[in-house]
């Protein structure tokens, strides 16, 4: 169904189906979050390793970041930070994403943003990559978790 133009609004009845992808999206961060809050990674036995560090011994840029989503939910910012810099710093980022694209969805609006063109895509993807590097280098032990 289009909205015309007097009513750039989908109907009421419409909302809750083009809000789905948005509940299940904020239904499964909760049921994640709420599993590592309880389940401390910290602890051996409880989570599988990462893959990555197994085989080759060097850290991926996801590494620490089960460990800094506990920390966050046990209010441990400090090692929440020191744990997985990047994403710490992203999260306030992947947070309003998600809110633009509720929104926008219930406005019956597509989400369109500067973030997901080409080059704003390559360059979060060149951060990753460093990252990446950086993080397993002898002197930038501060961004190993």
């Amino acid at each position: 169904m289009t909205c015309s133009p007097a009513h750039p609004h989908p109907p009421a009845r419409g909302r809750g189906r083009a809000l789905l992808p948005q509940a299940a999206v904020l239904g499964g961060a909760a049921a994640a979050i709420l599993l590592v809050a309880f389940r401390d990674p910290n602890e051996a036995g409880h989570y599988p390793s990462c893959p990555f560090l197994l085989m080759t011994g060097y850290y991926c840029p996801g590494c620490g970041m089960m460990r800094l989503v506990h920390a966050l939910t046990h209010g441990d910012v400090g090692t929440a930070f020191g744990l997985n810099p990047l994403l710490f710093v992203l999260l306030p980022v992947f947070g309003y994403l998600y809110v633009r694209w509720t929104v926008l969805a219930a406005r019956g609006e597509p989400m369109r943003t500067l973030l997901f063109r080409p080059p704003v895509a390559y360059s979060f993807v060149g951060l990753l990559a460093v990252y990446w590097v950086v993080r397993n280098l002898p002197f930038a032990q501060a961004l190993a978790p």
